[in-house]
């Protein structure tokens, strides 16, 4: 048998160091291929002579075309410029790079948003409902405990509040189930993209619609009769707005357990009745029986309500905020860590 000779291309690629790939040529001969970050830097695949480069191989598929700055450094996932704004979604590490990767995953999502107005609306109806319908019977009652000075409002608005925020943020959950039957999330953990991040930029934006929807319903609540002191509002949002992206972030961990709307939807169903109900949204649970008050005691989404409620009524060094706040910051914590490890073990 003949004896072979090879070639040594010394072809470097353009972003990285050299490395060296034994490619077989037509002809016998192996042909020694240096290879950069981007693959290489010749034109064809499978040319006679061996050059590896910037066909669909180096600066196509692989090396700046779907992955490296197509799909995921200009595009959406994929091309238009949502995710990336002109690099890597996972360009550096560190908390730097999961505050960068955080908000391009978050701007993305409020441009997808944005260009569906009428979710953001919709998500408005049952809560206008609730306060337009039922509102305005609780005022004839009076007398309702915890709304201090005798404006009834002061006890319902809030509880409309996180009522908006249970259900509002439960159910983005089936944004994502479409996103993993569309092959977007695959696309995304590809990347080298924290997945805490992927998770962040998704429940901030979650949290800034409801923020939005809320502050209309507090608009609504003002022209029906609400009065409460500005910063007692504020405060109220913020408890609205520290639920909302710790429900996100459950609702997130539902949808990738479950995967299919059919399952999905019956199971957030049954969870979210019954903690509406407990969380005395409607009326302070202090009206229920004992044994009734007793069971809400282990939902954590009644301190959240009766902080709300004591921030609407200026009482901002009662018990009640300081368990609230305590119990916001328990959820927030154990949500978002819970999110993230299973998008971490999506991603395995």
């Amino acid at each position: 048998m003949a004896t072979t000779t090879g070639e040594r291309f010394d072809d470097r690629g353009e972003d990285g160091p050299a490395s060296t790939v034994s490619v077989p040529s037509t002809d016998g001969r192996d042909a020694a291929v240096r290879n950069g970050g981007d693959r290489a830097g010749g034109h064809d695949v499978g040319r006679p002579g061996g050059d590896v480069g910037r066909g669909d191989v180096g600066r196509g598929d692989v090396g700046r075309g779907d992955v490296g700055r197509g799909d995921v450094g200009r595009g959406d996932v994929g091309g238009g410029g949502d995710v990336g704004g002109g690099g890597d979604v996972g360009g550096g590490g560190g908390l730097a790079g999961t505050a960068r990767d955080t908000r391009l995953i978050f701007l993305r999502y409020v441009r997808q948003r944005m260009r569906s107005k009428v979710g953001v609306v919709f998500g408005l109806t049952q809560p206008l409902l609730y306060l337009v319908l039922f509102g305005p019977l609780l005022s004839r009652v009076g007398g309702v405990q915890g709304a201090g000075g005798g404006n009834t409002w002061r006890a319902f608005v809030p509880g409309i509040l996180v009522q908006l925020a249970l259900f509002g943020a439960g159910f983005v959950g089936f944004g994502l189930i479409a996103d993993l039957r569309s092959g977007v999330v695959e696309r995304l953990r590809v990347t080298p993209v924290s997945r805490l991040a992927l998770l962040l930029g998704r429940v901030l934006c979650d949290t800034l619609m409801l923020v939005v929807q809320a502050v209309l319903l507090l608009a609504a609540g003002v022209l029906l009769g609400l009065r409460a002191p500005l910063w007692g509002i504020v405060a109220g949002l913020v408890f609205v707005a520290l639920l909302a992206l710790s429900i996100a972030s459950l609702s997130y961990v539902l949808a990738m357990m479950t995967r299919v709307e059919d399952a999905f939807a019956p199971l957030l169903s049954t969870v979210t009745l019954p903690l509406m109900l407990l969380s005395g949204i409607i009326l302070p649970m202090s009206m229920a029986p004992g044994w009734l008050d007793a069971v809400s005691r282990f939902t954590p989404f009644r301190y959240v309500v009766d902080a709300a409620r004591a921030a609407f009524r200026g009482d901002f060094s009662s018990s009640a905020m300081l368990e609230g706040a305590a119990v916001t910051v328990v959820l927030v914590v154990a949500s978002v860590a819970l999110g993230t490890h299973r998008f971490r073990k999506e991603n395995t």
